[in-house]
């Protein structure tokens, strides 16, 4: 049986080194949260504080680019700026790098799409009061990964056909003569099956991963804040703030790696196979 999250919230709060208490390190009860609404024993719909940051989250993005371009200004302002850098930035430096100009402008919206949700959703991580990261949730990242798996199969087929989309993700190439049949498998497994698997599970494992060293120094600066563990309460409080900011960049970084990996899926499925 799972441990009670507010239970353990209560324990990390009260505990302290020379208590009589052992650590109280964070584990998979850290992920876990009790339904804000409804119930989560199998029997109806419920609604918990993930699904809360996810839903906020997406009307923090349309609102701030609605009210940046509601009424956009040959001379922007500062919000309709940086709007503006953000798209251009994941337009130019991601979709026209990849995918170039042509065939890429119809891509753009729903790349920025998933690169500010995905963001923002990591972003929740080291925002007050929050202080969870969405993603850290393996079902956010295969749900972005699935609406990209989706894509991906449709354009291959749409551009391909059947003969084409089958060569597209085997890898057939006859110059590799007897060894044919065994790298048209792999690949046939490479791109069906461990793609959109890695795809999702590189943003969530760096999330969770993330999230599981900013609750570790985090609970060990109040575990230690008793008697001599004060100093090193201190340096684990330090590491705190270190493990944030390497966080910040981190969230950035996993945004971009997955729409960036999304744009390279997308040109495997255009281009010509030969």
């Amino acid at each position: 049986m799972s441990a009670d999250p507010t239970q353990v919230l209560a324990f990390e709060t009260d505990c302290h080194i020379f208590d009589g208490c052992g650590f109280p390190a964070p584990g998979l009860h850290s992920f876990m949260f009790e339904p804000l609404w409804g119930n989560a024993d199998g029997n109806g719909l419920y609604f918990n504080k993930p699904m809360l940051l996810a839903l906020l989250g997406s009307l923090i993005i349309v609102g701030f680019f609605w009210a940046a371009f509601n009424k956009p200004r040959v001379v922007p302002g500062k919000l309709q700026m940086v709007a503006e850098a953000g798209y251009d930035f994941i337009r130019r430096s991601v979709v026209y790098e990849t995918l170039g100009k042509k065939e890429g402008e119809k891509y753009v919206p729903l790349v920025v799409t998933l690169f500010f949700f995905t963001w923002m959703m990591n972003l929740w991580s080291i925002i007050p009061v929050a202080q969870f990261p969405v993603t850290s949730i393996i079902a956010y990242p295969v749900g972005m990964a699935a609406i990209v798996y989706i894509l991906w199969v449709s354009l291959t087929f749409k551009r391909h056909g059947f003969v084409g989309f089958f060569k597209n993700v085997t890898g057939y190439d006859k110059s590799l003569g007897a060894v044919l049949p065994l790298a048209m498998t792999i690949e046939f497994f490479s791109n069906l099956i461990v793609r959109p698997f890695t795809h999702a599970v590189r943003l969530f494992a760096n999330m969770f991963a993330g999230h599981t060293l900013l609750l570790l120094f985090t609970i060990a600066s109040w575990y230690l804040l008793n008697g001599v563990g004060i100093a090193y309460a201190g340096v684990s409080f330090v590491m705190t703030l270190i493990m944030t900011a390497f966080e910040l960049f981190i969230q950035a970084v996993q945004a971009y790696v997955f729409v960036l990996l999304t744009c390279t899926y997308i040109q495997g499925a255009l281009a010509e196979h030969h």
